[in-house]
């Protein structure tokens, strides 16, 4: 699963059922809870789930650090999808993953109110504050805590050329709304049924949405289309790390069209629930910014750095490492 497939989750519903569930190296996922990837006096050893893209990876390997550093053996697991990593989570198979506050609450809300809550009912908002307390009446039943979220955020946004942003004196999806001007948006199909895509960018923003070329949510075809003026506008996320490379810039959703899909630790209540682990995870998630994730998927995915050494450098320069 995708970075940008993750991101828009919340928009998609719940996905289909993909993928397998592994650990890393093709253990099963039993084995790898017994053998650690990084340890320090035995406090119990905890596994740190990972969905696979980059961004994922390297939360992981920042969860992992911080809490082997406490005196925690951890492990890493890899799983393709939340529909099978969640339930893992459950079971205690997995103790902690890191997710976003709006797409895990949209996904157990469809899972507890059936697949057409999220559009009758969602439960997930552009309030981080609402959308967690949300998320927690859903999770604390399934035997899962929601730790606190913090400030940084992967969510759906929409992006323009330099020059085009300079001509047009763009800043925010408002001014894009205010200049009229028709846009062509480089996105996924889906994109123009999508209440946080072209039928809110319309009715939220007033954007002259002239079509959308169905080229990928974030993918290079769709950010080299913009860069090219084939397009006017591609749907990415906050944490794109190729955006410079392309002479993209952000437009500020202003409006707030997206929902808070803050960063937060989700843990099994039984396995991981405890206050030690918690304050050890929120050290981090203090500190941690959209930028910050920004510059730590640059790094692994321009700079082919490993997520264990990206996330290793970052604790370090933050202090947040005893050792």
């Amino acid at each position: 699963m995708s970075k940008t497939s993750r991101a828009l989750g919340a928009a998609l519903g719940v996905l289909a059922l993909a993928g397998s569930l592994t650990a890393c190296g093709g253990d099963s996922l039993e084995k790898a809870k017994e053998g650690p990837a990084q340890s320090g006096p035995a406090k119990g050893s905890l596994v740190v789930g990972a969905a696979g893209f980059t961004e994922s990876n390297v939360l992981a390997e920042l969860y992992a650090q911080l809490l082997a550093d406490a005196g925690h053996k951890t492990s890493i697991t890899t799983v393709s999808s939340r529909e099978l990593y969640e339930p893992a989570l459950e079971k205690g198979q997995i103790d902690i993953v890191p997710e976003y506050a709006a797409t895990l609450a949209e996904f157990l809300n469809a899972k507890v109110n059936g697949p057409k809550a999220p559009e009758q009912k969602p439960v997930a908002s552009s309030d981080v504050a609402a959308t967690v307390a949300g998320l927690e009446k859903l999770a604390g039943p399934l035997g899962l805590k929601v730790l606190p979220a913090g400030q940084a955020v992967d969510q759906n946004a929409f992006a323009v050329t330099k020059e085009f942003a300079a001509k047009h004196k763009l800043k925010t999806l408002s001014d894009l709304g205010r200049s009229k001007v028709a846009v062509k948006i480089a996105a996924g199909d889906e994109c123009a049924v999508r209440p946080f895509c072209a039928v809110g960018l319309k009715s939220k923003y007033g954007i002259n949405v002239s079509g959308i070329d169905p080229k990928g949510v974030g993918t290079p075809q769709a950010k080299q289309a913009v860069k090219d003026g084939v397009d006017q506008l591609v749907l990415t996320t906050t944490t794109d790390a190729t955006l410079e490379s392309f002479g993209l810039v952000l437009l500020e959703d202003d409006k707030k069209l997206q929902n808070a899909d803050n960063v937060l630790p989700v843990v099994n209540a039984k396995e991981a629930g405890g206050p030690e682990v918690a304050a050890v995870l929120d050290k981090l998630t203090k500190v941690l910014t959209t930028a910050d994730l920004v510059e730590l998927n640059r790094k692994v995915d321009a700079e082919r750095a490993k997520p264990a050494d990206v996330a290793k450098a970052y604790l370090d320069a933050k202090g947040l490492l005893k050792k």
